[in-house]
């Protein structure tokens, strides 16, 4: 049996690869064929050997061609270059609403440095011009791969301008990177979904505001309840909506278990639980810190403004979220 068997019938299933797998099974064909008629006729061997040489080298070539080909697609599936960041105010009130309206111009100000389409899918304001939440679609080469670091809870330091004594507060936002593959393993059942339409309070003129555009899917068995109000089109909100529940499933399911095996992993850094605490911004102390990789930034009106970030998320990607030798930063209590 061909060692390789196997490995050419998978690659006969990918339209991709289809073809050349065609083409090393003719070639399988052929290698045969001219090996049975040396078996035959002793006095066509050398000639025979030199033609099976060449048939060889062809399937070697079609084999590494297949191989890069998957390879490509399995990084892809990997590391998708779309995701869905979702940013909710956490302990500090209306502080922490305008933490996330930082946060939003932040992470817009990256994707427009990084060349990546920046889509807001779904909002809810406040009256002072912060968010309680908001989803965002970013599109674009590695977006997953640089921005999957960012999951955890982003904490800031500072007087708000409607302090008048004076006093530092401490606010925060837990962010989630939801990565969007084109193929999933989570199934859902029609059953296990509720599915409601409502009119989008979003700006999109007067069609979005007459007809029930906006769409909200409630997961029953995991209580996942997302929405999508972005689109004029309830089928596209539906869409989008689907794509962003099946993330959250997939989310939910790594962060089981990389629960389950943390107690055997000497460190845990960078599980890409939203519960975690991973940043700081220091606005008196001028400095950002990263508690993961044990590093401080200073200029904070620069990474405030979104400029500054990229230095931050190229460092954290580059030493994939673990502390360097040599790195020292102040870890706010």
């Amino acid at each position: 049996m061909n060692p390789n068997q196997e490995l050419i019938e998978e690659f006969r299933k990918n339209k991709k690869t289809t073809f050349l797998a065609e083409e090393y099974i003719r070639l399988e064909n052929e290698e045969e064929s001219i090996k049975k008629m040396a078996e035959k006729d002793p006095a066509m061997f050398s000639l025979a050997e030199e033609e099976i040489k060449n048939i060889v080298s062809q399937k070697e070539n079609l084999l590494a061609q297949m191989k890069s080909i998957t390879a490509v697609e399995e990084d892809a599936e990997k590391f998708p270059n779309e995701v869905i960041m979702e940013i909710r105010a956490g302990v500090g009130g209306e502080e922490a609403a305008i933490f996330v309206a930082d946060l939003l111009r932040i992470y817009k100000r990256v994707s427009e440095l990084k060349g990546w389409q920046f889509y807001i899918v779904d909002e809810s304001k406040t009256t002072l011009g912060g968010y309680k939440d908001i989803s965002i679609e970013i599109k674009g080469k590695e977006v997953y791969k640089e921005l999957r670091f960012e999951t955890g809870v982003h904490r800031v330091q500072r007087v708000p301008e409607t302090e008048k004594s004076g006093r530092v507060h401490t606010s925060t936002a837990s962010i989630a990177i939801l990565p969007i593959r084109k193929k999933s393993k989570i199934e859902i059942k029609p059953s296990d979904l509720l599915i409601e339409t409502s009119r989008s309070g979003g700006a999109g003129g007067q069609n979005v505001n007459k007809v029930e555009t906006a769409v909200r899917i409630v997961h029953k068995p995991s209580g996942i309840d997302v929405r999508s109000t972005a689109e004029r089109s309830q089928l596209k909100n539906r869409e989008r909506a689907m794509s962003i529940l099946i993330a959250k499933l997939e989310m939910q399911k790594n962060e089981e278990d990389a629960k389950k095996f943390a107690l055997e992993r000497k460190e845990q850094i960078g599980t890409a639980d939203r519960s975690e605490k991973i940043r700081t911004y220091n606005i008196l102390q001028d400095r950002v810190t990263d508690h993961r990789v044990k590093h401080s930034w200073y200029n904070i009106e620069n990474i405030l403004a979104g400029d500054g970030m990229v230095d931050i998320v190229d460092y954290v990607v580059k030493n994939d979220c673990k502390p360097q030798s040599g790195d020292s930063a102040e870890d706010d209590e």
